[in-house]
This record gives C-alpha cells, sequence and structure tokens, in this order.
C-alpha cells in the first residue's frame, strides 16, 4: 500500500520559510491557519559550544492516524497515495480530529468553520511535486511513497543511514515523516510532546 510522505534534510535547512509561504500562496490559506510552520530549535549548549536548528512542521502522514479514526462523518480520511485529507463539504467543525492528533498539525479555520491541514499539494498531480518541496532553495525536502525503496525519500534515508534518520514521538499512530540531521550540525531534541501551532496568529 501506498505512504506518500516527506522526508526533511535538516542538516540543509536554513529557515529560510519559503516552505511556509509557498504552502499559504499555493493553497490559498487564511491568516491564522497554517499547514506548515517552522520552528527553531535551540540554540542550546553553552557557549561558543552553540548549536541550533530548524525543524519544518507539518502533518506527519501516519500511518495509523488518529485524526481519521475519530472523524464522525468520513471528512477525515486517506486517499490512494496514503495522504491524510479532509473533504471540507462533509466536516462538521467538531474538532475532534484536532484533539486526536499527537502534533497539533491541523487548524481550524473560523471563517470557513471547517479543520484544514497540509495536503501534500494533493491537487498536484505527479510529476509535480507540493509546492514545499518546489520551493525550498536549500533542497532540503523530498517526497514520496516511503513503502517504495526506489522512491526519493526511500532514497534519501538510505544515504542519511539509520542513525542520522529522527521522527517525532510514536504514541501508536506511526509517523511516516522523517527528518536527517547529522550529530555534526547538532543534536536531536526529543519533546516528549509536540504541539505545531500553539501560537498560530
Amino acid at each position: 500500500m501506498k505512504k506518500k510522505t516527506l522526508v526533511i534534510d535538516l542538516d540543509r535547512c536554513m529557515g529560510c520559510y519559503s516552505c511556509e509561504i509557498s504552502c499559504k500562496n499555493e493553497n490559498l490559506i487564511d491568516l491564522g491557519v497554517y499547514y506548515n510552520k517552522v520552528q527553531t530549535m535551540g540554540p542550546s549548549g553553552k557557549f561558543p559550544d552553540l548549536e541550533m536548528y530548524y525543524l519544518p512542521t507539518v502533518c506527519q502522514s501516519c500511518k495509523n492516524a488518529p485524526c481519521v479514526e475519530v472523524c464522525p462523518t468520513g471528512a477525515s480520511h486517506i486517499n490512494d497515495d496514503g495522504v491524510i485529507l479532509v473533504d471540507k463539504a462533509k466536516c462538521i467543525g467538531c474538532l475532534a480530529c484536532m484533539s486526536a492528533c499527537p502534533y497539533g498539525a491541523r487548524s481550524f479555520n473560523i471563517s470557513t468553520g471547517v479543520v484544514e491541514k497540509c495536503t501534500l499539494c494533493d491537487h498536484l498531480k505527479a510529476p509535480d511535486k507540493p509546492a514545499c518541496v518546489k520551493a525550498c532553495c536549500a533542497r532540503a525536502r523530498f517526497v514520496g511513497d516511503i513503502e517504495d525503496p526506489e522512491s526519493d525519500v526511500s532514497k534519501a534515508i538510505k544515504a542519511a543511514g539509520p542513525e542520522n534518520v529522527h521522527s517525532l514521538p510514536d504514541s501508536g499512530n506511526a509517523p511516516t515523516v522523517r527528518y536527517i540531521l547529522h550529530n555534526k550540525t547538532a543534536k536531536w531534541i526529543n519533546k516528549p510532546e509536540w504541539k505545531f501551532f500553539p501560537d498560530a496568529d
């Protein structure tokens, strides 16, 4: 079964926010709504040995997506490519999916009364790529089927080596987004609880 997802190389990411901006432009996202947000991790350490990296946060494309499980109308669903989507015509704005997401990777759009999230630009069909991938000037983003060993994401993971590939905490939801970060850049900061957009405005 296909599972389209992202791999993001944090060794390359320079925090330029082009992924965040291109996402908003491509998807006509309202103010206060985010599908993608760049977090600053650090600085940490003791001067002069300081380190910092940028962490672009998106829907983690879970295999066992709790947002889909709790949706009472079927608005939250997984398509044939393994992408988690929200059918806005079916969404009743109950916010159950937002409560279920362990990462807070969904936003409620006040003007439309529905929940929104990253769609991996599902409206842009292959060979086109998501706006964030195309806009990344550092070429830090890869998209593809993580179940396919010949996909861009699988090749990026293999090239990095298992010790340099990270994911956000798994509470049984099996996130598939992977982050590449070598110790030469910074040590991976593993927070027990992640909420991506608590300060959205």
